[in-house]
C-alpha cells in the first residue's frame, strides 16, 4: 500500500488528524510498531528502510522523555536550556518536502489520466473544404486599358507577319553513287573516304555517302579495304570489264 516509511508516516498523521508540524510522536510511534506488526503476522517481508524509520522513531522519543540538555556558555562561565531544540524537527522536514512531491506526483497521475482519455488523428489537407474565393481578372480595369492591349498586341503581330521558306536541300543515293564514280575516274581508280567526306558537308551528305558505297559495292562496280585497323577506307574500282558501267535504275532513294 506504501511506497516508503515517509508515504506511512504521512497517511498515519493524516488518519489522526494531526499537525505535521506539532506530532505527537508517542501517538504516532505507536501506531507505526503496530502496521510493523501487522505486517509480521502476514509473514510479509520488510525492508530495511521501514525498519530505519521504526528505530528513527523510537529514538525521537526518548529523546522527548528526556529533559533538554543545556546549552554552556564557556565565556561567561554559565549554562541554559536549549528551549528552541526539537529532536522531531529534521523529520518534519523530510516529511513535509516528501509531502509536496507526493502531491505533484498526484496532480500528474491525474493529468495523465485525462490526457489518456484524449484519442488524436493525424491531421488532414482541409484545403478541399475552404471556400473558394472567384477573382476577376479584370478587375480595376476600364475600357480604356483593353482597348490599349489591342492595340499592342496588333502591333505585335503586324511584326510577326514575316514569313520565310525553307528549303532543304537533299542529295539521293542515286546521285551521290554517280559522284562517288566521277571521283574514281579523276583518280585513277583509287580514292580515300575522308577525301569524300573532307570540307564542310552535313551528317546527311555522310550517311548519303556511306549508303552509296553499299551500293557501289553490292553492284561489284568498287571494293573497300583498310591496311589496318581504324586506318582510312580505300575506295578501289574493280578492274574486271568495264568498271564504270553500271545501272542505277533500281535505286530509288
Amino acid at each position: 500500500m506504501f511506497e516508503g516509511p515517509l508515504d506511512l508516516l504521512l497517511h498515519l498523521i493524516d488518519k489522526s488528524e494531526v499537525d505535521i508540524y506539532n506530532i505527537p510522536i508517542k501517538e504516532i510511534t505507536d501506531q507505526y510498531m503496530s502496521y510493523l506488526d501487522a505486517l509480521q503476522e502476514m509473514e510479509l517481508e520488510l525492508t530495511s528502510e521501514f525498519l530505519l524509520m521504526a528505530a528513527t522513531l523510537l529514538a525521537i522519543k526518548s529523546k522527548m522523555l528526556l529533559p533538554k540538555a543545556p546549552i554552556i556558555d564557556y565565556y561567561d562561565d554559565d549554562y541554559r536550556m536549549d528551549e528552541d531544540y526539537d529532536p522531531r524537527a529534521e523529520l518534519v522536514e523530510k516529511l513535509v518536502e516528501y509531502r509536496k512531491y507526493k502531491a505533484i506526483a498526484d496532480h500528474l497521475r491525474d493529468k495523465e489520466h485525462e490526457r489518456k482519455l484524449i484519442y488524436t488523428r493525424e491531421p488532414e489537407d482541409l484545403s478541399a473544404y475552404v471556400q473558394q474565393v472567384v477573382v476577376n481578372p479584370v478587375k480595376g480595369l476600364a475600357v480604356v486599358d483593353l482597348v490599349q492591349a489591342f492595340q499592342r498586341a496588333m502591333q505585335r503581330m503586324s511584326s510577326r507577319n514575316m514569313v520565310t521558306k525553307i528549303r532543304k536541300d537533299e542529295i539521293s543515293v542515286k546521285d551521290r553513287m554517280k559522284d562517288v564514280v566521277r571521283w574514281l575516274e579523276e583518280s585513277d581508280g583509287e580514292v580515300l573516304f575522308s577525301k569524300l567526306t573532307d570540307g564542310d558537308v552535313s551528317r546527311e551528305s555522310i550517311v548519303t555517302t556511306f549508303l552509296a558505297l553499299l551500293e557501289l559495292m553490292k553492284m561489284k562496280v568498287v571494293v573497300c579495304y583498310q591496311h589496318r585497323f581504324f586506318e582510312d577506307i580505300v575506295i578501289q574500282a574493280r578492274g574486271e570489264g568495264n568498271a564504270y558501267g553500271f545501272s542505277t535504275d533500281e535505286i530509288s532513294y
